[in-house]
């Protein structure tokens, strides 16, 4: 399978990584905070034998261009409608993991959901903080994310340490090898410490509750959300986006550590999909 590889111009001086591999309807895959393009790699694998599979690095992320500017969920957005112009994509299908959901609903703010044919949204809620931490899906108490950006993303030390954190006690379901999260450390830290921390407030900030109804009601919508928030996280997303489909799978990494099962998922919700 040739995978083509190609840098895009959002902006002068800043380019995205893109890779493209396979050939068919188009699936595009958003990366979440400060990881890049390698996350999908089994859904590239999987999927690029019947679809033309688009891997994008956004801004700041990967082997895309690093820059003090832009790294918030609006600029994002309006990337990823350069990038789909410029590759001449019709009709994909996007999905987002993370704060990459942010890229793709900010892109739906701007631009609408005409030119979309369906939504994969990987375990993120379109509010990240709310005060009614009781009935709404939240990333989490505010006092913990407060303290999150104020005693990690100050340094890389803490960079590093958060994403550890992060990766053993939210993303996997085992223990991951030496290597595993080595790599996923790696991941991260492509991404300066100082940007990441643009990015986590930029995210933590946004309100795309009115995207995520919209969207939801005008495309097939799969939202496929961790086991650890499952019932709280369903019992939302049917009451603001009853249209959508909602499964619970793994940890919040679960394309990665059940890629078999999360695969399956997909392709049901694609057949499905006019």
């Amino acid at each position: 399978m040739n995978t083509k590889e190609s840098y895009i111009e959002v902006e002068p001086g800043i380019e995205l990584f893109v890779q493209e591999t396979g050939s068919g309807d188009p699936l595009v895959f958003i990366p979440g905070f400060t990881f890049t393009t390698e996350v999908f790699s089994e859904q590239v694998r999987h999927f690029s034998k019947t679809h033309r599979t688009i891997v994008i690095d956004p801004r700041s992320h990967g082997r895309s261009t690093m820059t003090v500017h832009g790294n918030d969920y609006v600029t994002h957005g309006t990337d990823l409608q350069k990038v789909l112009k410029e590759l001449n994509v019709e009709n994909p299908t996007l999905f987002g993991w993370s704060f990459g959901c942010l890229t793709v609903w900010e892109y739906i703010r701007q631009f609408g959901t005409d030119e979309i044919k369906s939504l994969v949204m990987i375990d993120m809620p379109p509010k990240s903080l709310s005060i009614n931490q009781e009935e709404d899906w939240i990333e989490g108490p505010l006092d913990d994310l407060a303290a999150a950006y104020t005693n990690f993303l100050r340094h890389p030390k803490g960079q590093r340490e958060f994403i550890s954190a992060y990766a053993t006690g939210v993303m996997v379901q085992r223990e991951l090898k030496k290597e595993e999260l080595t790599w996923m450390v790696e991941q991260s830290l492509k991404t300066p410490y100082y940007v990441a921390a643009n990015l986590f407030s930029s995210g933590l900030f946004s309100d795309y509750r009115k995207e995520a109804a919209q969207s939801s009601a005008s495309v097939p919508t799969l939202f496929v959300v961790a086991e650890h928030w499952g019932k709280t996280a369903t019992a939302y997303l049917n009451k603001m986006t009853p249209s959508a489909s909602v499964k619970t799978l793994g940890g919040h990494l679960m394309f990665w550590e059940h890629s078999e099962k999360f695969n399956r998922l997909v392709e049901e919700f694609l057949k499905e999909a006019p």
